[in-house]
């Protein structure tokens, strides 16, 4: 089983992305924050297509100032637009209130915003602090399943406390990107590229096939 050569994964890993990084676009750490609210449900691409308007065309005060409709206008693409342009306006509202527009490095604090959940919050924080953190998105979630790391049942919650407790600490962040692009380009959800992936002596799905 690959948790008893979890060296294997890692190493492999490592071998398909050695500068494994998110891949949505960002300069401010406010950007990433919004970045990632809008990502859920949505392609890193179609954001970074988003993304690349809206903070062309406006600071994060300008952004706490708009009216929700010309928010919408921009970021319909990336799907619930109307629930995250309130999301991202009350959080552009809440880090210039509280902390003059930065986003802290205070988890207690991020996960009350709204839009910003627990993964979004592991995520954040990992890029712009190095917190030591496990994001869990679809992607990790299906190559964990697939290589049995995790059981088919266990929710996103879980999955993330099986790889924390089977991963050293300081790989967490740099673990949760590479599986990211692992799952986002090789072990993908239709059409996996099982024939040329050194992992599929380890895969589930692979046998099932």
């Amino acid at each position: 089983m690959i948790t008893k050569n979890k060296e294997i994964l890692m190493n492999y890993l490592d071998e398909l992305y050695e500068d494994a990084r998110c891949e949505l676009n960002y300069q401010k750490d406010y950007e990433l924050l919004i970045a990632v609210v809008l990502s859920a449900q949505c392609t890193d691409k179609r954001v970074n297509q988003v993304t690349k308007e809206l903070f062309q065309k406006y600071t994060l005060e300008e952004i706490s100032q708009l009216d929700l409709k010309e928010i919408e206008q921009i970021i319909r693409p990336v799907g619930t637009f109307t629930r995250k342009s309130i999301y991202i306006k009350e959080i552009a509202n809440a880090l210039l209130k509280d902390w003059n527009g930065t986003v802290p490095n205070n988890r207690s604090y991020l996960e009350k915003l709204p839009g910003v959940g627990h993964k979004t919050c592991n995520l954040v924080l990992s890029n712009l602090y190095d917190v030591p953190a496990f994001a869990v998105d679809t992607h990790v979630s299906r190559v964990s399943k697939r290589l049995k790391l995790v059981k088919e049942t266990d929710n996103v919650t879980i999955i993330e406390k099986k790889l924390t407790k089977l991963f050293p600490k300081e790989k967490w962040s740099r673990l949760h990107h590479q599986m990211v692009l692992f799952g986002r380009y090789k072990c993908k959800s239709i059409k996996p590229e099982c024939e040329t992936c050194q992992l599929k002596e380890y895969c589930h799905y692979n046998k099932k096939r």
